[in-house]
């Protein structure tokens, strides 16, 4: 721990123990929007299981399966001799399984065998440790195995057997390994691109150390495998550093759940303390309740005394529970229907329709609306129906705008993709409005040194530059 203190004073931050908080980081200097914080290399990491991608870079091109375990892919032999001295215990491991028992090998279990073979190499001297990267910052990370039902408890045993006969090692402690599939689901990271599509999964200790809050003053992104948390705000001297675990789009009773469930504590920070007071209770009402029926009103409902229905805090027009009933059913029919398109088209016009019931339903801005509104986006994009797609996209826009602070990375990339859009639809105007708007927050979110970041301003400057061509042209 001493060792750790010392490498993290030499970047400007420190560490404590709260008792009501257990370990926190704090800033010993202060930190400017955009300025990283601190980095980290997991100390271990599996690529997703959705489609192949290769085990060192996460590329998905160019990719070769490992010639003995059949189960690991490479994009070069560059990356395969990165990864070697871990997957050669891993791939003799695999190998003794039979082919299909392979293949069902989840990212899961993965990451947990790399693990015991990371730490098994560090104890032979065969891969050096450092104060940040050993595995005595796993043991001190916290299980809440007191937390965990019985169904759960059952199901790490299982998995921690499972580990037992892959591995086959007389060291093997199931008990343990059980603890440690406990620690992962709380303190594993979702390895994400620059757009926020998810890779992979890796353990990154010390950025586990960063505690949460639903109003954060940094952000934890990654450029390749490497975790960078940048200040989002002017994070001052003396000042906890504060990330955000989970989706902080929804109501406070939402999120509340959410933290409790995955990370097996009740966040205290500002806004949570605000559960039940008026402003939480409009905002909790307008993000996932109704809408007034008179479509000219933009109050919020709440339940009136009776329970026969909701009253709307602006207008006072009173919202039948049954019509609400109807309309809800009317959705989960329809939703239904999803599974059974054919084609990516007919899903679209599905989905336009829940689109068209929940309008009814659900307030302008409520989070049930937006992700119906971003599944459909995202498809019209496949489609490449680039007009439709950015009316779609300028309807999540002002949503987004309530429920992200200034600074957040989902802000900025639904700019970008507007100003790409409207771009390629020929609106250089709007289109230079709208990628402004992008380079501000995700210079400060993903750092202007990051080739995502580079190319966006280039993208800008092009932008300028065509605009600048088109003027002259109408001069002349």
């Amino acid at each position: 721990m001493e060792d750790l203190k010392t490498a993290l004073h030499e970047r400007c931050l420190t560490v404590a123990s709260l008792q009501e908080k257990g370990r926190c980081l704090f800033a010993a200097r202060d930190f400017h929007p955009g300025e990283v914080i601190i980095s980290q290399e997991p100390y271990v990491f599996v690529p997703n299981s959705a489609e192949p991608r290769c085990d060192h870079c996460f590329a998905s091109t160019h990719l070769r399966k490992c010639s003995a375990c059949q189960a690991v892919w490479y994009c070069g032999s560059s990356c395969q001799k990165s990864e070697w001295k871990v997957h050669r215990l891993e791939c003799m491991a695999l190998a003794r399984l039979d082919k299909e028992k392979r293949k069902s090998v989840a990212p899961s279990i993965r990451l947990m065998i790399k693990l015991y073979i990371r730490r098994k190499l560090q104890d032979d001297k065969i891969i050096s440790t450092t104060a940040m990267d050993n595995y005595s910052l796993v043991d001190a990370l916290v299980a809440h195995m007191s937390e965990i039902d019985e169904k759960q408890l059952v199901l790490y045993a299982q998995m921690a057997n499972l580990i037992n006969i892959i591995l086959q090692w007389p060291e093997i402690n199931i008990k343990e390994v059980a603890e440690n599939f406990s620690k992962l689901s709380c303190n594993a990271h979702t390895i994400c691109d620059s757009e926020l599509r998810p890779l992979g999964t890796g353990l990154y200790p010390v950025i586990s150390l960063i505690n949460h809050s639903c109003l954060p003053n940094a952000v934890l992104l990654f450029e390749g495998r490497t975790a960078v948390v940048r200040a989002v705000q002017q994070i001052v001297q003396g000042s906890e550093v504060l990330i955000s675990y989970i989706e902080t789009a929804g109501s406070t009773t939402t999120r509340l759940k959410s933290l409790r469930e995955q990370y097996h504590f009740a966040c205290a920070c500002p806004r949570c303390a605000k559960l039940g007071q008026p402003d939480d209770i409009k905002e909790s009402a307008i993000l996932e309740g109704y809408r007034c029926e008179d479509d000219r009103c933009s109050g919020f409902l709440l339940r009136d005394s009776e329970k026969q229905g909701f009253v709307c805090q602006q207008c006072g027009l009173v919202r039948n529970k049954e019509e609400i009933r109807g309309i809800v059913s009317e959705i989960k029919l329809m939703a239904e229907r999803t599974s059974l398109s054919t084609s990516s088209s007919q899903a679209v016009s599905v989905y336009k329709m829940i689109e068209n019931l929940q309008g009814k339903l659900y307030h302008p801005f409520s989070i049930i609306l937006l992700r119906t509104r971003e599944k459909i986006l995202k498809m019209l994009m496949d489609l490449q129906d680039w007009k439709e797609a950015l009316v779609y996209c300028k309807l999540t826009i002002p949503v987004y705008e309530r429920v992200y602070p200034g600074y957040h990375p989902l802000l900025g990339l639904q700019y970008y993709t507007s100003g790409k859009l409207e771009w390629l639809l020929g609106d250089t105007g709007n289109a230079i409005k709208s990628l402004t708007k992008a380079v501000d927050i995700l210079r400060v979110t993903h750092g202007t040194s990051t080739v995502f970041v580079r190319d966006l301003m280039m993208k800008l400057e092009e932008a300028h530059a065509e605009a600048s061509h088109m003027l002259s042209c109408a001069d002349e």
